[in-house]
């Protein structure tokens, strides 16, 4: 599979995580149940996930870092959701950065 099809797995994987956001019952949909539950707990879950792939790759399977990194993708669509961010304004932040050096723009976030 392409890179571009990639994207539009995270895209289609975007549009899931928002149907469910305003169709789903929290009692039957994991996602709903996050969100409903509010920022903080989608970023405590995003956290957690995110500290089960640090220590995934610490191993020597790769099955299990690969499941975990989707875990983590699928939370941080989440989290982003529940802040009201898109994934559209991550590519743009992320395309932004690529007009300079990783240096200058990590100096121009702490300067300012």
């Amino acid at each position: 599979m392409q890179t571009r099809d990639k994207l539009k797995t995270l895209a289609r994987l975007e549009a899931i995580v928002a149907s469910r956001a305003t169709a789903a019952d929290g009692e039957k949909s994991y996602t709903a149940g996050l969100l409903a539950a509010g920022p903080e707990k989608c970023a405590r879950k995003f956290g957690e996930e995110a500290i089960e792939l640090i220590l995934a790759s610490q191993g020597s399977n790769a099955n299990h870092t690969t499941a975990e990194a989707a875990d983590v993708l699928y939370h941080l669509l989440v989290l982003l959701r529940a802040t009201g961010v898109s994934l559209d304004q991550v590519m743009d932040e992320l395309d932004d950065r690529f007009r300079q050096s990783g240096l200058e723009e990590k100096a121009s976030r702490t300067a300012g």
